[in-house]
């Protein structure tokens, strides 16, 4: 087996190896490490002689080197004769790892690698590499920051882990409802940042947005009675739906009127209905809210005929249970198609006032589309100029800079 197909094996499995491996030692940092380990033995031997169950391979070997830690950390203590029994009679390589089996381990690792008592940026490199399975290079890339930072945020979160005595264990069901936001929070930022990366100069980074729906899955399998769960599921597959129309062939975006929606991924959208509709059962959230803005445009044949007074009514209502200034910026990008330019430069005009997205470049955007649309050129032009300089993306950029050009 090549490197391909044991990163392969990896990002599949190692979740599922991480949290029971952090179950056996009781040390999430410890965890982590043996299974690195088991992959970099991986990547020696597996060329050589692949073996018949690689998940089952991984896992022992792991194991091994976990005990290996503990009996150099601690001589002929309770605790390592303990580990050291629990290997030898354990089960067999193929009853620990049933690759069909997702269980509380991984459902327990997603909720430690968001933890509280991490802060946002930790949780998220540690949930795309503790769940995700991705490296510390594979993060860097994603999120455009130097890999020392990324792996100083990985070490950061183990350390805070282990100093407030954070134990391996799935939260109790009250706990875990109160958290959840937290974890479907840290996932929302991961795939928004792949379906439009913050900066740099591609407009989607979609190997980061596929690693989040992938997580969303894995989440919804294990939480499958929580309605935002599926509501965030849904969110991403409609949106990531409509990827593969979203750019040209050189990378430069292209808007939603121009897209050839005959591109956009047809199962993606089944699937993300399907989440919809389980997300509906006992009422929308902020993100079931989303997922049903998304399928308006997805099942819409062309902009002219998106239900967009439909649309009109979920930001609003999406305002009401989860009130930010973006929610209203895309409000009023609605109201403009539905009612017009006018009252929708209002919405606009009061967001500017209450400076409530200040140094966004996404303000000066809708408002110099909305002044284009009503024929004070001028002012558009310097609205969008303004949104140019603002914007760190320099795809979206280019975009940008053409608009204002053509407004003289």
């Amino acid at each position: 087996m090549d490197t391909a197909g044991v990163e392969a094996v990896w990002r599949i499995e190692s979740a599922r190896i991480v949290a029971a491996l952090t179950r056996f030692t009781g040390d999430f940092g410890l965890a982590e490490d043996a299974a690195q380990e088991a992959v970099a033995e991986a990547l020696v031997s597996w060329p050589l002689a692949s073996p018949a169950n690689p998940a089952g391979w991984l896992m022992a070997t792991a194991r091994r080197r976990a005990v290996d830690a503990i009996r150099r950390r601690t001589t002929l203590q309770d605790r390592y004769a303990l580990l050291a029994a629990e290997l030898a009679v354990g089960p067999a390589v193929d009853e620990e790892v049933d690759p069909d089996r997702i269980d509380d381990d991984v459902l327990a690792l997603m909720f430690i690698s968001c933890h509280p008592v991490l802060s946002p940026e930790v949780r998220v490199a540690l949930t795309l590499r503790m769940v995700g399975g991705l490296s510390s290079e594979q993060i860097a890339r994603a999120f455009l920051v130097p890999v020392p930072t990324v792996q100083a945020r990985i070490t950061r979160g183990k350390k805070t882990i282990a100093a407030a005595g954070v134990p391996f264990e799935l939260p109790a069901a009250a706990e875990r409802r109160e958290r959840l936001g937290g974890v479907l929070s840290v996932l929302y930022v991961i795939f928004t940042e792949g379906s439009t990366a913050t900066s740099g100069d591609r407009l989607l980074r979609p190997e980061v947005a596929y690693e989040a729906i992938r997580l969303a899955r894995t989440l919804a399998a294990l939480q499958p009675d929580e309605p935002e769960v599926h509501g965030l599921l849904a969110l991403f597959e409609l949106t990531a739906a409509r990827f593969p129309a979203r750019t040209a062939p050189d990378g430069s975006p292209i808007l939603l009127e121009d897209q050839d929606r005959r591109r956009w991924d047809v199962a993606a959208i089944r699937r993300g209905s399907a989440a919809l509709a389980r997300a509906s059962t006992r009422g929308l959230g902020p993100y079931g809210l989303q997922a049903a803005i998304a399928a308006a445009h997805a099942s819409a044949p062309s902009v002219e005929a998106t239900d967009w007074d439909r649309i009109v009514v979920l930001y609003e209502a999406l305002g009401r249970v989860a009130p930010s200034p973006v929610v209203e910026l895309n409000r009023a990008v609605a109201v403009a198609m539905a009612s017009g330019p006018a009252q929708a430069l209002a919405i606009v005009d009061e967001l500017i006032a209450s400076d409530r997205l200040a140094g966004s470049h996404l303000v000066p955007t809708v408002r110099g589309e909305l002044l284009a649309r009503l024929g004070r050129r001028p002012e558009a032009r310097a609205e969008l100029e303004l949104a140019a300089r603002l914007c760190p993306n320099q795809r979206e950029r280019s975009v940008l800079l053409r608009k204002a050009a053509t407004l003289g």
